[in-house]
């Protein structure tokens, strides 16, 4: 890098703090990516052989998985700790005191509640995560299932006989008011398809395991996980605290690094082999039903990294142009600081919301679209090279960041001005009442399609990274 420009970029930023909270404040709402990744989930796995074909896995607690293989856990988490270490830039060590350690003299029974702390602390997800035994109904599938108002109890679709669990009962984060509830029931023993299991399981990270994780969360745990305090974002808003974990800049340029090295703490990667060898795990040693949910709680985090918006700091906006940005801010002018926060978060929203409505939509009756097809496409998944353990990083993050700049400006020009254009309106506030399918069906044809065309693509890319690494994971349960 040439000096001058070096010496100009530290001078300017000498402090990041503004940046962070530039970062921040657009990361405050949920960090979601594809809005319930299962209804997709399903579409990219009904038709891979893999999965559709697999036997019915036999459904048993966490505890039960945790006893049966206890000491090959232990040692699976202490190998991928050595990996992380040696193959992860800027992960922070796991604290010994917080290691799995089979110890049948120290642990010659341990009680089911302490075992499975022991084993999410070791992970270091949040310990009050449900790990419920569970599957979502396809959106495809009718029902009567009751809403999110709080019950005592399971309650059941008449019409179905099927038992549905309260939302509290699988997540700690509040479900939307009046949605319903389509978690069915599962008992311990119940034969339960794979494509269940595992298109379930990829919206399962968003139910609370990577909240309140750091140094600054106001949470008991969180104060011994060792990640340090929160990279970006507001530590008091949960939502903001599980963004490290399902957003990755891994390939921004590299002034905006030195600028703000805090990016680099950003750490999808560790769920994604932290899962996968579990699942792997699983399968190798016939507990099929948790093969399939590791897999599915691998794949939200691959799934994410397929959203631009969470591959690239600000789609749409050069480095100069958020250098500058800051330095205005820092200077006491935070009016276009603002501005940009406002409309990255408009856009990312806007855009989660079109792809959700099309997808529910086609699952609901409506038109079978080429955008929905595109998940299922597995002719694209030979564009890619196998799956390994960094492919989340080096091929899905990549892709992403490389289309989000196209991105940003086909959402501009096709989805309404007031939502992706004007910083004085506020999509998430208004997000459950706007209705982009028919405001979109009122525009220009061609403007649409355009947005078809880029949202089919990245569905493509969702579902093809998707299969690959379920392949990946079966590969490496056979070694």
């Amino acid at each position: 890098m040439n000096p001058l420009r070096m010496r100009a970029v530290t001078s300017t930023l000498a402090s990041t703090l503004v940046l962070a909270c530039t970062l921040g404040a657009a990361f405050c709402g949920p960090a979601a990516a594809w809005g319930n990744h299962a209804i997709a989930s399903y579409r990219v796995f009904e038709n891979m052989p893999e999965v559709a074909k697999a036997a019915p896995a036999n459904a048993e607690p966490l505890e039960a998985f945790l006893k049966a293989e206890e000491k090959a856990i232990a040692q699976l988490l202490a190998d991928q700790e050595a990996w992380l270490l040696a193959n992860v830039p800027n992960y922070p060590a796991r604290p010994a005191a917080l290691a799995f350690v089979h110890d049948i003299a120290a642990n010659p029974a341990r009680p089911d509640e302490a075992l499975r702390r022991a084993f999410l602390s070791a992970l270091r997800v949040a310990p009050d995560s449900r790990f419920a035994l569970y599957y979502e109904l396809d959106a495809k599938t009718p029902t009567n299932a009751p809403t999110n108002a709080p019950t005592n109890a399971p309650t059941k679709a008449a019409n179905e006989g099927l038992a549905f669990h309260r939302h509290v009962d699988v997540s700690t984060l509040p479900g939307l008011p009046n949605a319903p509830r389509r978690f069915v029931v599962v008992k311990p023993g119940e034969l339960v398809d794979a494509l269940k299991v595992l298109a379930s399981a990829t919206f399962e990270p968003d139910f609370g395991l990577d909240i309140n994780l750091m140094d600054d969360s106001p949470s008991d745990w969180g104060k011994t996980y060792g990640f340090g305090n929160l990279p970006f974002g507001n530590p008091k808003l949960a939502f903001s605290t599980q963004a490290p974990f399902h957003m990755g800049f891994y390939h921004e340029d590299k002034i905006l690094y030195l600028a703000a090295p805090f990016l680099k703490r950003t750490f999808p990667l560790v769920r994604v082999n932290q899962y996968a060898g579990l699942a792997a795990l699983a399968f190798k040693t016939g507990h099929n039903y948790w093969g399939w949910r590791f897999s599915g709680l691998a794949l939200h985090y691959i799934q994410d990294l397929s959203q631009p918006y969470h591959a690239s700091l600000s789609p749409g906006s050069g480095t100069v142009g958020l250098l500058g940005t800051n330095a205005l801010a820092m200077a006491g002018f935070p009016t276009l600081k603002n501005n940009i926060v406002t409309l990255l978060s408009n856009r990312h929203l806007a855009l989660e919301r079109y792809q959700s409505q099309i997808l529910l939509q086609a699952a609901t009756g409506g038109a079978d679209q080429a955008v929905v097809k595109s998940l299922g496409n597995l002719a694209a998944d030979a564009n890619y090279p196998a799956w390994n353990a960094l492919y989340g990083r080096d091929v899905v993050a990549k892709e992403s960041y490389d289309y989000a700049a196209k991105l940003a400006k086909i959402i501009v020009e096709s989805l309404p001005g007031k939502y992706v254009g004007d910083p004085g309106f506020d999509f998430g506030a208004s997000e459950t009442a706007v209705d982009l399918i028919a405001e979109l069906a009122t525009i220009d044809p061609a403007k649409r399609k355009k947005l078809d065309d880029a949202v089919a693509e990245l569905l493509s890319h969702f579902g093809a990274h998707s299969r690959n690494a379920v392949r990946g994971i079966l590969e490496a349960s056979r070694k």
